[in-house]
């Protein structure tokens, strides 16, 4: 139970009527969740204004109300608090109910179109390996020192997001590690958290039928750097343009990395094998399980977030090199036939060709790339043919076929890929169903091919008409291999 002045405190009151001293004994934003003694945020969604709900609320127990507009009906015994912005109101009020958790922790949050689950994952491994308890919110997995839980989105609503920050703390982790989606940001869920660190990758196109434009993705994610403290640290790759857009008006301490200019953190990749790569990161030598630049661009980001966390440098790299790759992250499965298989979550364009340009920088011209991909449904369709003529120019067969359809026709979603490739592109093939697709690839494949599965990576369920059905590419993978 807490005061609702006491949880008001950082929100910019606009107006209230009733008793603010009121005991609150839940704050939800969800109707249907609400019970006796409840304080409910009412928020203007862009499916559903949750206005509608308040006297439904009260019925149900709810004993305030906060909300953007003040009904017409005010009830007897119940207080209401007008605010200008419900959503930013609901994250100062979450972190207040959890009694801001991210001030009792190292929070770092990863923000970019490619690599932040890889770049997330990493730093909570390799601080649980140097004897520290950590906290991870990822795409992937959520993770409370050692305790997983599923994760239903890349960063969380405002009250789970820190409610699982809370629960860190209680579980006495010292550091937490958290995706930061553009999504996020612009939705204000981080609003309120105290960060001790941020990350930028890269910015690709991505996330269009949310942003509408390059330019506003672009803005969403600064609007997490511009929120950071002045002892906090933001760290850029510089070799990407946006970086330096990121540190404009940036407050905290500004950090770059780079694989090609001067940069605090300096990389250089010696040797690629499909098994792992051989790096200098700032002078140390350091033998890594992980292939590709896009890999040694994120290691390159752990090993300086490490770093300006305060950890010992010859430390950071010793343990770097006992890092594994993540799950559906350039994934490699080796075939009885002699032939390899490799599940990447790539499911952009520019994330696809760093994983055939990496396969065809390792094998050269000694095996043949085989692709499989798809594009999902009901997300931005402009990439589509992007992502079709990039599989054909870097492979030497691909076949096109359904990702997560979810409410789009897959049919459709097919021809709008093809629509990217040429008349020539006869070693394209398309296959609907993605079970067959994977099997096909894998009886195309020789001795020293490489057969890609790009897309869905981790993801264990395809999504068709609304409905999740059992589906991992790691799993019909192996099947087709016999494995």
């Amino acid at each position: 139970m807490k005061k609702l002045d006491t949880l008001l405190y950082n929100v910019n009151v606009l107006r209230t009527v009733g008793d603010l001293a009121v005991e609150v004994a839940d704050v939800v934003r969800d109707s249907r969740a609400v019970t006796q003694g409840a304080l409910f945020v009412a928020v203007k969604g862009v499916a559903v204004d949750s206005h509608q709900f308040i006297p439904a609320v009260i019925d149900a127990g709810a004993v305030a109300v906060v909300c953007e507009d003040m009904p017409e009906h005010i009830q007897d015994g119940i207080t209401y608090v007008q605010v200008e912005n419900s959503i930013v109101a609901l994250a100062r009020i979450a972190g207040e109910w959890y009694d801001q958790p991210s001030r009792r922790l190292k929070l770092v949050g990863i923000t970019g179109t490619n690599g932040k689950t890889t770049t997330a994952t990493l730093l909570y491994d390799l601080t649980r390996r140097m004897g520290y308890k950590a906290g991870l919110l990822s795409t992937v997995k959520n993770i409370i020192d050692t305790v997983e839980i599923p994760a239903q989105q890349t960063t969380p609503d405002h009250l789970t997001l820190n409610r699982l920050l809370h629960e860190m703390v209680e579980a006495g982790c010292d550091y937490a590690f958290m995706e930061v989606s553009s999504h996020a940001c612009s939705q204000h869920r981080i609003d309120g958290l105290q960060f001790a660190g941020a990350v930028f990758s890269n910015l690709t196109r991505d996330h269009l039928d949310f942003h509408k434009t390059v330019e506003n993705y672009i803005a969403a994610k600064k609007m997490f750097f511009d929120m950071l403290p002045q002892d906090a640290f933001a760290l850029v790759n510089i070799d990407d343009k946006v970086g330096q857009v990121m540190l404009q008006n940036c407050a905290a301490t500004h950090r770059t990395y780079s694989l090609r200019a001067m940069a605090d953190f300096k990389c250089r990749v010696v040797e690629e094998r499909l098994d792992g790569t051989s790096l200098i990161i700032n002078g140390k030598s350091i033998e890594v399980m992980f292939t590709g630049r896009f890999n040694a661009y994120n290691l390159l980001s752990v090993y300086g977030a490490a770093v300006l966390l305060g950890f010992d440098p010859e430390e950071v790299a010793v343990n770097m090199s006992l890092l594994q790759p993540v799950d559906g992250r350039f994934q490699t499965i080796h075939s009885p036939q002699g032939y390899t298989g490799i599940v990447d979550y790539a499911h952009t364009p520019d994330a696809l060709v760093n994983v055939l340009d990496t396969v065809r920088d390792v094998i050269g011209k000694g095996g043949s790339i085989i692709t499989v991909c798809g594009c999902g449904g009901n997300r931005d369709a402009g990439k589509r043919p992007i992502m079709a003529r990039e599989a054909a120019k870097r492979s030497d067969k691909v076949i096109l076929t359904s990702d997560n359809p979810r409410n789009e026709d897959p049919e459709q979603i097919l021809r709008e890929m093809q629509a990217g490739l040429d008349e020539d592109d006869r070693h394209v093939l398309t296959i609907t169903d993605r079970r067959s697709a994977i099997a096909t690839a894998c009886m195309l494949a020789q001795p020293g091919d490489v057969v890609v599965l790009a897309g869905k990576g981790h993801e264990t369920y395809q999504e068709i008409n609304g409905v999740k059905h059992h589906f991992d590419d790691r799993e019909e993978l192996k099947k087709a291999m016999g494995i």
